[in-house]
């Protein structure tokens, strides 16, 4: 079996790109570059995080099974930065129509400005306040809350609070 042939063809239809990948899973995008090319051989410990992000399992892949369909804590995959953690609670989604995650949002910072794009988003509240930017309008969203837009103009969200915003986030089609 070429398990790098089959890596690059999961993360394709994960639509993930190398450098997602690799940060998924804390590599670099050379490495996974490497591996794909059949270049260097994963330990078995590397390989099993590798497929963990691709939604999957060592099982599964080498194997054909039905799909994981209850992910738990130690499935989810968490990306710290500055101003938010952006947590995949399920890990596959790239591959599915919807792509839920916990996104916590530090106070005084914001996420990125989406530009428009296909697709719909919907947002729920857990704690915190957060402001929606959808277009030229600004909505406060509190605890509790939730929204839904077309993702049809720039939007984006921040925390003017002075505590951390956690909202659940789900996209569709995903573009995380």
């Amino acid at each position: 079996m070429r398990i790098g042939i089959k890596i690059k063809e999961l993360r394709h239809l994960c639509g993930l790109t190398q450098e997602e990948l690799g940060d998924r899973c804390e590599l670099t995008k050379g490495y996974i570059s490497q591996l794909e090319n059949e270049l260097v051989s994963p330990s078995i410990a590397t390989l099993t995080d590798i497929l963990d992000a691709l939604g999957t399992t060592l099982g599964d892949f080498f194997s054909q099974k039905e799909e994981k369909v209850v992910f738990k804590k130690a499935d989810y995959f968490v990306k710290d930065g500055e101003e938010s953690a952006i947590t995949w609670l399920i890990p596959n989604s790239q591959k599915n129509e919807m792509e839920p995650l916990l996104l916590e949002l530090k106070p005084g910072k914001a996420t990125t400005q989406d530009m428009p794009h296909e697709g719909e988003e919907f947002g729920y509240v857990l704690s915190g306040e957060i402001t929606l930017t959808y277009g030229k309008e600004r909505y406060k969203v509190k605890r509790g809350e939730s929204f839904y837009i077309k993702s049809d103009k720039p939007h984006f969200l921040t925390n003017e609070g002075e505590s951390l915003a956690r909202v659940v986030w789900v996209a569709s089609p995903p573009t995380f």
